[in-house]
């Protein structure tokens, strides 16, 4: 994930670069005069670094690929995010008589930047038309875990092409959405020889028993000749970002690449969060008297409610949020999930849910330590104890500190069931798994668009 959300970063300074490079060179001649008299380039050079900077992260979260061809969308934040920095770099400039030229220089730095990254985005949908659907499949595996994932790169036909599945080294080829596999021999190389002819790109190994019915030699030969093999939990997360829990054991985790938390990532983590939860809170802090009054004159109670939650090493914390709801929602009920239009809520509520400006006094547990800035979200202990009994690896999820935010949320919608703790507990511990500043860094950033788009939880 680190490598991704850095070859992206990357991907978007080079085109910001280039276009305003472009800019510079259009715009040359009518520049000359004031370099000469003025200092233009100290003023110009940071009016570009306060433009361009917030333009290529505003681009980078609400890029095309994000947004699926909402490309009006996308133009319009990055012509807010252009306007206001021209307007702050206006008012901090003590060289008020040159910042049109440098306003020129910035407009046509960001039209030709959005005319490139649109020019990107068509190559890029181009050639992959061009070069096919996606990578070929081959399964070699059987039982429920098999049958999963053929119905998975099946229902995902625009990124992988299923050419069937093997149930097993002696067996024929089960049917598949390819009707012209048909039986090879129980030749040793049959499974080579099977890939080859249908121009396999991978091979995905889902097997409930390996004992005695693991193809090694078969396997070995694939990836000796230069077909990628892989583990079903291993295909699956690439595809998804998310872990395949019904088919790990506990030696995968053991043995597998990350859940590796270092002191040195602890600590990081933990400056961070320091910096980041005082900077909010004097951010928020003209905000917090217009919120308690307003949830003080819609329904009597608290203005902040407190609740326990399982936090780092199933310890208890208590967490503390704005309330939405009115005062005892939970007396006639006991602990139960919050839906969405959910009756306990309050008006003001609503607003402070759907704004996320309910989770600020969370940032006081971060302070405290119980919490970070990114995590899994914490639960409550009632839902712990149920969902440890149903979910396998459901403790998982406690070996870092719960978060503000976290990757479950910013990519799977609201959930109040257990089918969704499932499938947040698979973006949790992929997480976990990939830990990183970068991984963090990526999870805020989206947690923006996630909290103006109004997706997520």
């Amino acid at each position: 994930m680190a490598t991704v959300v850095l070859r992206n970063l990357a991907h978007d300074i080079i085109w910001a670069l280039l276009a305003l490079g472009t800019s510079l060179t259009i715009l040359t001649p009518s520049l000359s005069s004031l370099v000469k008299n003025t200092p233009f380039w100290p003023e110009a050079g940071g009016f570009l670094v306060i433009t361009v900077l917030p333009s290529v992260l505003v681009w980078s979260v609400f890029g095309l690929k994000g947004l699926k061809f909402r490309v009006p969308s996308a133009l319009c934040c990055q012509v807010i995010v252009t306007v206001l920095s021209m307007a702050l770099f206006y008012l901090l400039s003590d060289a008020r008589e040159i910042s049109g030229n440098e306003t020129r220089v910035a407009l046509l730095g960001f039209g030709v930047f959005a005319g490139l990254k649109v020019l990107d985005f068509v190559v890029v949908k181009f050639c992959r038309a061009c070069l096919g659907k996606g990578k070929r499949v081959l399964i070699v595996g059987e039982g429920l875990q098999a049958e999963f994932m053929e119905e998975f790169i099946s229902g995902n036909s625009n990124r992988f092409v299923l050419l069937g599945r093997v149930p097993s080294p002696s067996a024929h080829v089960a049917a598949s959405s390819n009707p012209n596999i048909e039986a090879a021999d129980g030749k040793s190389n049959r499974l080579l020889r099977m890939a080859q002819n249908f121009m396999a790109d991978q091979i995905v190994v889902s097997m409930a028993e390996r004992r005695g019915t693991f193809p090694v030699e078969e396997l070995l030969s694939c990836k000796l000749n230069g077909i990628e093999v892989l583990d079903a939990p291993s295909f699956y997360e690439a595809a998804t970002s998310k872990l395949l829990i019904e088919n790990i054991n506990p030696s995968w985790f053991i043995f597998s690449h990350g859940f590796k938390v270092t002191w040195l990532l602890r600590q990081s983590k933990r400056v961070t969060d320091i910096t980041a939860s005082t900077l909010g809170l004097l951010f928020f802090l003209p905000l917090l008297p217009f919120i308690a009054l307003a949830i003080k004159l819609e329904s009597p109670g608290p203005i902040l409610f407190r609740q326990t939650r399982v936090g780092e090493g199933d310890k208890h914390f208590t967490l503390m949020k704005f309330r939405s709801m009115r005062q005892n929602a939970e007396v006639s009920t006991g602990a139960v999930w919050s839906q969405e239009n959910d009756p306990r809520i309050t008006k003001v509520g609503n607003f402070l849910r759907r704004t996320r400006l309910d989770e600020i006094p969370q940032l006081l547990n971060i302070l405290k330590g119980d919490m970070s800035l990114v995590g899994p979200r914490p639960e409550r202990p009632e839902f712990v104890d149920k969902l440890k009994e149903l979910i396998p690896y459901y403790s998982e999820r406690h070996y870092v500190k719960p978060g503000l935010t976290g990757w479950a949320q910013v990519c799977y919608p609201y959930g109040s069931s257990v089918n969704d703790a499932i499938e947040k507990l698979r973006y949790d511990l992929y997480y976990i798994k990939n830990i990183s500043f970068f991984l963090d860094l990526y999870v805020i950033m989206k947690t923006f668009k996630v909290v103006l788009l109004g997706k997520g939880r």
